[in-house]
Formats: C-alpha cells, sequence, structure tokens
C-alpha cells in the first residue's frame, strides 16, 4: 500500500474525508539549543516497573540526522550507521537488534512491530505491519479454563501457548529492500560485537530480572539472567550472549528466511510445543507462512497539521488520533499552562473526556481487518468526531462513554472486549540526512515475554493481546483468538508533517493500552502548546481508558486529584512507565527528546 502527504491533501478537497481545517503558519520558536549534540547521561529507573520522574533533561540538537531510542547502547549502533550514509530503517534495524540484547525484556525478534516510513523524495508515508500471528491451531477459547472462564493473565502468558509467530524480522527486512541504502548484513555489525563481547547490566535490567516471578521457571531463561546461585546479575556485570551473536550472523547472511526456516525455526516450535509449561501450538508451516504486511496509514488532519498513524490491527493510531479529533473542537492552545507548570484540572478534565469516548470506540471496533470489517474511515470522519466532541460535558464527567456509531459495518455486531495488560515495549525514532523519517514502536507484550528463551532470544506472548473471552453476553468479540490472526495492539508510532508536507515530528511510546494517553498528551504539548519535544516527553501522565482517570504518582500533577474528584472523576494515582522517544523538525535543525522514565537518549550530528 502507499499513501502520500498530496493524495490525503485530495482526498480532504475532495471531500472524501471531510474538510480539513485551513493550513496556518507554524509556530516555530527555536528550542532551547543544548550544549552539545550528544544526550546527558542516561537517567536509570530505579525499579522494575517503576520509574519515578528524573529531573528534566535538555533537548538534544542536531544538524544532520537525530535517532532516540530506549538505550545509549542501541541509539549509538544507530547513529554509526546514518554516519556512515545509511537510511532512517537502516538505522532503525541496527538499533533494534541492539535493543534485543540490552533491552531484551521489550523487544526483539523473537516479537512483533509496527512502523511509519516517511520518503522525503517520494512523498509516500507507509505503514508497515510486523505483529505477531495466531497458529493455525490456535482457537477461540484457548485461554479459558476447564470451568469455562477466563484464566488469570500469568497463568495464560508463561510458556508457549501465548507465542505468536514472530513478526520483527520479516517486517523490517520488508522495510529495507524498499528504503534501505546499506546492505543488511552492515546493520547487524554492532549487535554481533556487543553479544559477543558482553555489555554491562543497567540498574533497570538489574531491577526487572530482581522482581520477575516467573524467569527461573524454564532453564535457558534462568541460565542466562542468573549466576549459578540463582541471584540476578548485578549492576555492572558483564551479560554475554553467545548464542544470540550466533543466530545475529546466520540472519545477517541469509536473510531473515534464516528466523522462519531450518534450524532457528525448528528450535523455536520445538520450545514453544515442548515447555514444561503451557505447551503451544505452534509449527513449521506457521513459521514459513508468516508475511509481513505493508498498510495504509491512517492520517487526519489536526489544525494546520497532518498526524499519520499506524492502522489496524493496532488501535494505536485511530485511537490517538480521535482524541484529537475530538479535542479539535476546543481551543487548547488557550490552555497553555504557565511556564513549568502543568495543566488544569479543566485541561486535564476535557482532554480525559475525549480519551473516554475514543476508548469507547476502540474497545468494540478495532481488531485484525483482515477478519474483521473495521469501519475505520468512519471513526476517522471529522464530522463524527465533532458529534462525539458534543458529548463532553465542560463541568461534570458523565456515566462510562458508550461507542458512538461511526459507519454501517458488519462490526456493529461484536461486544466491548477488555484492555490488554502488556507494557513490555520499546520505540525508535530516526530522521535521517535525507529527511526520511521512521517512528517505530517494537514488543513481546509482557517484561521477558513467555519467558521461553531459545538461541539468545526471548519469545513473545502476544497471543495474550487477544481476548480471553470470544464472547460475552452482548455477543462475540471482535478480538477474540483466530487461527492466523492478528491480536489488537495499542503501538501508535506517529508521523507529524507541516502544512507544506515536510515532516516535523517523529514520536511513539511504550506502555500498554496507555500508549495512546502518553502519545496524545506529548502530541498536544508540542503541538498546541508549543513546548520543546523534551519537555513535552516529560509532562506528567495522565490517562482515562474509559474508567478510572490515572493521574502519575510522583509528580505536581497529583496535586489536581481534589479539583478531578470534584469534577466527578475517579482518581487512582500510579507509576506509568512510558518511553516515550521523539524528534522534532524546527527551521532545518532536529531536536531530539529520552523519556527520563527509562534509560534511553537521543542522538545526533
Amino acid at each position: 500500500m502507499k499513501i502520500s502527504f498530496l493524495s490525503l491533501a485530495l482526498l480532504f478537497a475532495l471531500g472524501a474525508c471531510g474538510t480539513p481545517p485551513k493550513p496556518a503558519p507554524v509556530a516555530e520558536t527555536p528550542a532551547p539549543e543544548a550544549a552539545s549534540t550528544v544526550a546527558p547521561s542516561a537517567t536509570v529507573a530505579p525499579s522494575a516497573t517503576v520509574a519515578t520522574p528524573a529531573p528534566m533533561r535538555r533537548v538534544v540538537v542536531a544538524e544532520k540526522w537525530m535517532i532516540a531510542t530506549a538505550n545509549p547502547l542501541a541509539a549509538e549502533a544507530g547513529r554509526r550507521i546514518l554516519r556512515r550514509g545509511g537510511s532512517a530503517i537502516d538505522a532503525t534495524i541496527a538499533a533494534q537488534m541492539v535493543l534485543n540484547l540490552v533491552e531484551p525484556q521489550s523487544s526483539g525478534i523473537g516479537g512483533g512491530a509496527f512502523l511509519l516510513h516517511y520518503n522525503q523524495k517520494s512523498g509516500e508515508i507507509a505503514a508497515y505491519d510486523g505483529r505477531e500471528t495466531a497458529p493455525a491451531k490456535a482457537t477461540p477459547d484457548m485461554f479459558l479454563g476447564d470451568d469455562g472462564k477466563p484464566r488469570k493473565f500469568f497463568a495464560a502468558v508463561v510458556g508457549g501457548l501465548s507465542v505468536g509467530v514472530p513478526g520483527t524480522l520479516r517486517m523490517l527486512e520488508m522495510a529495507h529492500r524498499e528504503n534501505g541504502k546499506l546492505p543488511w548484513k552492515d546493520l547487524f555489525e554492532d549487535a554481533i560485537k556487543l553479544a559477543d563481547d558482553g555489555f554491562l547490566v543497567s540498574e533497570r535490567l538489574y531491577g526487572l530480572v530482581s522482581r520477575d516471578k516467573y524467569l527461573k521457571t524454564f532453564g535457558p531463561t534462568a541460565d542466562y539472567f542468573y549466576d549459578p546461585a540463582g541471584s540476578p546479575w548485578p549492576v555492572g556485570h558483564r551479560l554475554v550472549n553467545k548464542d544470540l551473536a550466533a543466530t545475529f550472523r546466520l540472519i545477517a547472511e541469509q536473510g531473515a528466511d534464516a528466523l522462519y526456516s531450518g534450524p532457528l525455526a525448528e528450535a523455536i516450535v520445538r520450545t514453544v510445543n515442548g515447555a514444561s509449561k503451557n505447551p503451544g501450538r505452534l509449527t513449521l508451516e506457521d513459521m514459513k507462512q508468516y508475511k509481513a504486511v505493508k498498510r495504509d496509514p491512517v492520517c487526519l488532519f489536526y489544525r494546520q497539521w497532518l498526524i499519520c498513524g499506524m492502522g489496524p490491527p493496532s488501535s494505536g493510531g485511530i485511537s490517538t488520533l480521535q482524541i484529537l479529533g475530538i479535542l479539535q473542537s476546543f481551543d487548547l492552545a488557550a490552555m497553555k499552562p504557565e511556564t513549568g507548570g502543568i495543566p488544569t484540572a479543566e485541561t486535564v478534565h476535557l482532554i480525559a473526556q475525549a480519551s473516554r469516548l475514543a476508548f469507547a470506540d476502540r474497545a468494540i471496533y478495532i481488531a485484525d481487518p483482515d477478519f474483521i470489517p473495521v469501519p475505520t474511515a468512519g471513526m476517522l470522519d471529522p464530522g463524527y468526531l465533532e458529534l462525539r466532541a458534543r458529548e463532553i460535558v465542560p463541568g461534570k464527567i458523565g456515566d462510562k462513554a458508550v461507542p458512538g456509531m461511526p459507519g454501517l459495518s458488519g462490526s456493529w455486531n461484536f461486544a466491548p472486549a477488555g484492555e490488554s495488560k502488556g507494557i513490555s515495549t520499546t520505540h525508535v525514532s530516526v530522521i535521517d540526512g535525507d529527511g526520511n523519517a521512521v517512528s517505530m514502536t517494537s514488543s513481546i507484550e509482557n517484561a521477558f515475554g513467555s519467558r521461553l528463551m531459545t538461541n539468545g532470544f526471548l519469545l513473545n506472548n502476544q497471543l495474550t493481546d487477544f481476548s480471553f473471552r470470544p464472547e460475552n453476553q452482548s455477543g462475540p468479540i471482535a478480538n477474540a483468538v483466530g487461527a492466523g490472526k492478528r491480536p489488537r495492539s495499542s503501538m501508535a508510532p506517529t508521523l507529524v508533517f507541516d502544512s507544506d508536507g515536510k515532516v516535523v515530528m517523529a514520536i511513539g511510546s511504550p506502555g500498554g493500552s496507555n500508549i495512546i494517553g502518553y502519545v496524545a498528551k506529548t502530541l498536544i504539548a508540542a503541538l498546541d502548546w508549543d513546548w520543546d519535544i523534551q519537555k513535552a516527553i516529560d509532562l506528567p501522565h495522565f490517562t482515562s481508558r474509559n474508567g478510572p482517570t490515572d493521574l502519575e504518582k510522583g509528580t505536581t500533577l497529583m496535586t489536581l486529584k481534589l479539583k478531578l474528584q470534584a469534577l466527578g472523576h475517579t482518581i487512582r494515582i500510579r507509576d506509568m512507565t512510558s518511553g516515550l522517544h521523539g524528534i522534532r523538525v524546527r527551521d532545518g535543525k532536529l531536536y531530539g527528546g529520552a523519556d527520563p522514565r527509562r534509560e534511553g537518549v537521543a542522538l545526533g550530528d
């Protein structure tokens, strides 16, 4: 599939998607420059899932190219590729392979990914779907217990039953074939060397391992993450992964086929089906038949910008755009917080209500579009979003939001489903020297995925992103398990374009279904309030998924609790460990930001 800024503009001009606001000049107040183009030392989260907000970092500035990732070693690998003349896709691949090694709990070739790419020369905006698929033997009731009720989450996660066919590598190969500049094998050099020589265990990785209850379930996983006495390798220990180095060498020489057939595929199937807990249903034919899909992005004009995201089977793009589309009826610029301040309770109230409406639609309509008729055009129609905006009550939050009616579709026959629970994901943003851009979010779902490890990498547990119930009292559920089906995701890699069609921002985050709120608030802070990218990322989190309103623990946002409760909100104070990594373009310069809640950096030249 191929779509360009010009073709989208024509669609809007012809009334196919409603009428966008008239383009206005983009405010280009220069962000404050950092003293150098190298990011400050990473601030490491002190515990497994808790990330205490760190002091604000300074935005990183570059002129040629930039990459922002969740780990300094991955960012360095990507920047080296950019310095060698590599494309944004090339740098993304190099960074992802290093992330597989140094951030194994979050992503890798045993998982899946969604990637948005902008080709500056052709104007193409492409969306690459590397989401995992369910095995051919998967059944709608596979996560129900003997009593017919859904199993507890971790009772289903750990072991082979939760493992879907990995998609990241096949998707990256497709994107490289179309947009790469350097040879495929060159992109694995840093990851291979680091795996052979070892890397130092970070405080974050140590915290995650020390608190995980399930990593010792399987021998190969326990042997890698713990010392012979059964203790997690300490911070600063040099962790070597010769098995992953050998795997990367094979893939570098043979391409993605090396993972989907032959010894590696056989090892994956054997590991999944032979698991001592929850053996799975994966076959070599499932591996062989996997295909990455190039899809149309979902896009919406928001004030003077065009914002594009990933469409189904991810809900991230549609839901983020719905929030913004609903808020288009309100003057958010007039609600800009004071310098160094936080949004008012009224602003949080407004954004939370828009989010509740978007999540009501998400729960019933979004699933794998190859199996379910998703009313994407109707959900993003400006007229529909304006009608939804009229449901917002300024001074009082209403009852739980109900789904709207975005278009005549068979998906109306489906019942609402619950939320996905996985939060172990990562995000990479890249802009190269030619102006090409990548926004990629990749995942193995829960921290350390299924806890199954083979040939040096962990296998995902993405099948638990399906609804455990195939139906409820209201009827069948769109996101039920199905053979060959891709589970619904919340990943929201996003690209923003100005009124001239130039890319001005790349952003995304991990965080389960909270991703949608994390990305939406960052876009609002950067676009409506004209904050620099780092400040927008630092902004404390507030989300609503059509239930309680969550405020980020340990932040000044907690001071709004009583005011929001007076407006009718049920408030939860929670740790909200995002991993936002973004790039903003202003006046020909690149400004990068990395989330202080994790250990990433932005690097450029």
